[in-house]
Formats: structure tokens, C-alpha cells, sequence
């Protein structure tokens, strides 16, 4: 199966900004959904955002004010701008399609307070 390769992750304090990006094959870009999912340290997988094909975006109430999803379509590149940033959105990010297909490597996150 296809991977999605994320980057941008890094380290930075409480109330900081990052940007993620996920690099998406074109023939999965065009026709899928696509959603950032985030595993904190002893947790499970969860979802914190999505986006459809034509744009329009659902939050999880934890990130929703803080975070944006966006795609840009001539890239085939999917981002996910993290704003006030907090400890415990410490996790490894990982962008997929939806429905999900195989996991990739994931980029981390950590914010220090």
C-alpha cells in the first residue's frame, strides 16, 4: 500500500506554532479525503482533523480554534498549521487517507512548557 510522508514536526515551547505537511500521492489526493491523526505517548491513535476534497474541514474540540488544515491541490500536499501550541499536544502526527490505508512513519511533535 501507498505511504504518506509527513514532515515538519520538531520541538518548540508552550504557545509556539508549527507547521506539518504530508506529501500525498495524486491519485489519492484528488479523490480522497484526507485527515491528520496524532498518538500521544500511551495513548491511542485518535483524530484531530479532516478535510474533503473540496476544503471543507472538521476539528476535534481539542485542537479546534488552535489548529487549520488546508490542501493545496497543485502540490498534491496536505498541512496542518498548529497555532498555541500546548504540552499535551505532544504525540507523533501522522496525515492518511480516508477511509485510512497504511500507516507511514509520522512526524513528532513536542511542546515544552
Amino acid at each position: 500500500q501507498v505511504q504518506l510522508v509527513e514532515s515538519g514536526g520538531g520541538l518548540v515551547q508552550s504557545g509556539g506554532s508549527l507547521r506539518l505537511s504530508c506529501v500525498v500521492p495524486g491519485n489519492i489526493f484528488s479523490v480522497s479525503m484526507l485527515g491528520w491523526y496524532r498518538q500521544a505517548p500511551g495513548s491511542q491513535r485518535e483524530s484531530i482533523a479532516s478535510s474533503s476534497r473540496t476544503g471543507v474541514t472538521y476539528y476535534a474540540d481539542s485542537v479546534k480554534g488552535r489548529f487549520t488544515m488546508s490542501r493545496d491541490n497543485a502540490m498534491n500536499t496536505a498541512y496542518l498549521q498548529m497555532n498555541s501550541l500546548r504540552p499535551k499536544d505532544t504525540a507523533v502526527d501522522y496525515c492518511n487517507k480516508i477511509p485510512t490505508g497504511a500507516w507511514g512513519q509520522g512526524t513528532q511533535v513536542t511542546v515544552s512548557s
